[in-house]
């Protein structure tokens, strides 16, 4: 019997990741509004999408008007320009080693320079397939960790002027030292002062240093100086604002701040949904799972998700984390397994085996976000994001 993906999506896998389409414009339509039409919106893809899914979730960005795609890794790159159509772009952020500069330059995708050797290995690709390598030199302004500075950055001007017909600067970038928290404001400021003086020093001796790009979410959402000509957007358009204090800084700064419930702008695009495989009678005075975790103090009724650590569920929620089933919130009961966790299900009316359990997003009246997991793990949305295995369906929904 032939599989079909729907079958697949709904019965083979324990759970599935719901991702709105709806929501997912409204974010867009809010952050270009904010950026401005002449700025470049790169939706940035790593992390396998903040685990939303880069084979899901690009062909629905690109639905929704996005057409530059920032990912981290050469095999996200991979994976993304076999989903992508041929107007959108792809950029890579992290490492290039050879192999992937000349696969990178086959297929039009640019990438970041931060060394020399980078731009050497570069220089030899492009000559050998004699097309030139499409480059962003990324600078080193105060975050120390990647970057041209220096007599390095000095070297590397030299040898792009020197090959102009093998090495096209696209950009030139850096990244900030933590955005998402005023307290780097005299930091960030320092970065942005830096980049604008060595940009202004680049184009003085004759480089064109193509568009200008140093804003992440935090950085756009909080510092509008850093927006530049393209913003690489990340956890803003999945519908998260990177912290608490950025989304205070914008309500304060759009005249917000007393209304902050109605008037966020930004819509989370994510649910997580499983179902109870097995419900079960149990006596006062029992333990559920794994050792003694739990003891039940009356009659309960235990019902078994086929969700687990190795989901992503962290083992940390044991006997603290919650899911919705049937529009009510229902606590975890026991140790969180590797495939497997109990949900205490008594005072959910007519509960039956089959039922759908949400855990992330809505269902009826009730809400798990996954800021609440962040509370209760210590993760960041981020973390929790990202550990969302990629076997997990995604499944775009209106």
């Amino acid at each position: 019997m032939e599989v079909s993906e729907k079958i697949l999506h709904e019965s083979f896998h324990t759970s599935r990741i719901e991702l709105s389409r709806r929501a997912l414009k409204k974010n867009i339509r809010f952050l270009k509004k904010y950026i401005g039409r002449n700025t470049i919106f790169s939706s940035v893809i790593k992390g396998n999408a903040y685990g939303h899914g880069i084979e899901t979730f690009l062909p629905l960005a690109e639905e929704c008007g996005v057409r530059h795609f920032s990912v981290y890794s050469p095999y996200e790159a991979y994976v993304a320009n076999k989903v992508k159509t041929q107007e959108s772009h792809i950029m890579i952020m992290g490492e290039t080693t050879p192999d992937v500069i000349e696969w990178a330059i086959e297929n039009n995708i640019s990438f970041f320079v931060f060394s020399n050797k980078e731009l050497d290995d570069a220089l030899v690709a492009a000559k050998k397939l004699q097309k030139p390598a499409k480059i962003h030199l990324e600078l080193e302004t105060g975050l120390n960790r990647t970057g041209l500075y220096d007599e390095y950055l000095d070297q590397a001007v030299e040898k792009i002027k020197s090959n102009y017909d093998f090495i096209q600067v696209i950009g030139t970038c850096t990244h900030y030292a933590g955005a998402e928290s005023i307290g780097n404001y005299i930091r960030i400021k320092n970065q942005t002062e830096e980049y604008n003086r060595m940009v202004a020093t680049l184009r003085s001796v004759g480089l064109d240093t193509g568009i200008c790009h140093t804003a992440a979410s935090a950085a756009a959402l909080t510092y509008p100086e850093t927006i530049m000509n393209m913003v690489r957007f990340g956890i803003a358009h999945y519908g998260y604002w990177p912290s608490r204090e950025t989304q205070m800084h914008y309500y304060q700064r759009n005249g917000d701040a007393d209304n902050q419930r109605r008037k966020d702008p930004l819509r989370r695009i994510i649910s997580w949904k499983s179902r109870i495989m097995n419900i079960k009678q149990v006596k006062p005075g029992e333990f559920v799972g794994y050792g003694t975790a739990y003891m039940t103090i009356r009659k309960q009724k235990i019902a078994c998700v086929p969700i687990g650590y190795y989901h992503g569920f962290s083992r940390t929620l044991s006997n603290k984390g919650y899911v919705l089933v049937r529009g009510r919130r229902v606590l975890v009961v026991g140790w969180v397994n590797m495939n497997m966790m109990m949900i205490d299900v008594t005072d959910v009316p007519l509960v039956e085996v089959g039922d759908e359990v949400t855990i992330i997003g809505n269902q009826k009246k009730q809400h798990i976000s996954v800021g609440s997991f962040s509370d209760m793990t210590s993760y960041l949305n981020y973390e929790v994001l990202v550990r969302l295995p990629e076997e997990i369906p995604r499944i775009v929904v209106d």
